[in-house]
């Protein structure tokens, strides 16, 4: 039964079978553009503090720490009473579609993307404190200065934040609801077809995320090895 499954969930995938593949194209949109969000904030987020010296930074940088593990049913259920009718942003209407997913995402993934950058951030500005000094420059012009040079390191940060959010399934189904051809995206769809006996579309969507996986740990691992070779 298990082989005839996995046999079927092969000619899926090789079939380009449309519900499948609608289902990985919405899994894609939502965490990259979740992933695109939490950058812009995240990284201008840890190199602030990094740089900046200010009453409570200790504390600002435990609870970046700390976030970088929130469970993902905390996330989506803060974003969940954020976005609810009784909720301060309900009159926005994301409930159950895509942007409150984004949402849900953002606020797994930042964490990770700011307490990491502002490590190397901090590292690579005890590399160069003395040059910046030498040179006159605000805190404010070292920032791009500093993101620029650790663009690689950042860039591993970014794929480990798009790994964390592609293979969320808590936060999103509480907020995205699941909906078929709306907010159904890989993780959730493995949950209902595995739980509805559906197992060929449950492994062709787990050989995808699978092979997500492995790809974004291959670039990381590309881009980590491009990045010594460089400074080495």
């Amino acid at each position: 039964m298990e082989n005839n499954a996995f046999y079927v969930a092969l000619s899926l995938l090789l079939n380009f079978d449309a519900p499948l593949y609608q289902i990985v194209a919405l899994s894609l949109q939502v965490s990259l553009f979740a992933v695109l969000i939490a950058a812009v904030l995240g990284f201008p987020l840890g190199a602030a503090v990094a740089l900046w010296r200010f009453r409570g930074r200790g504390g600002v940088i435990v609870l970046l720490n700390a976030l970088m593990g929130l469970p993902p049913v905390v996330a989506g259920l803060v974003v969940y009473l954020l976005l609810s009718r009784a909720g301060p942003l309900g009159e926005w209407g994301l409930l159950f579609t895509p942007g409150a997913m984004v949402i849900a995402q953002v606020v797994l993934v930042l964490p990770i993307l700011a307490a990491l950058s502002r490590q190397k951030v901090e590292e690579m500005l005890d590399e160069y404190r003395d040059q910046f000094v030498s040179l006159g420059m605000s805190r404010a012009r070292m920032m791009p200065t500093l993101l620029w040079d650790a663009r690689f390191a950042l860039l591993t940060v970014l794929l480990a934040g798009f790994g964390r959010a592609s293979a969320e399934v808590g936060a999103v189904m509480m907020v995205g609801g699941n909906i078929a051809g709306v907010t159904r995206v890989m993780t959730t769809s493995i949950v209902l077809e595995t739980g509805k006996g559906n197992l060929p579309l449950a492994l062709g969507l787990g050989i995808v995320l699978l092979t997500l996986v492995m790809l974004i740990n291959a670039g990381a691992y590309l881009v980590g090895e491009f990045s010594r070779r460089r400074t080495g």
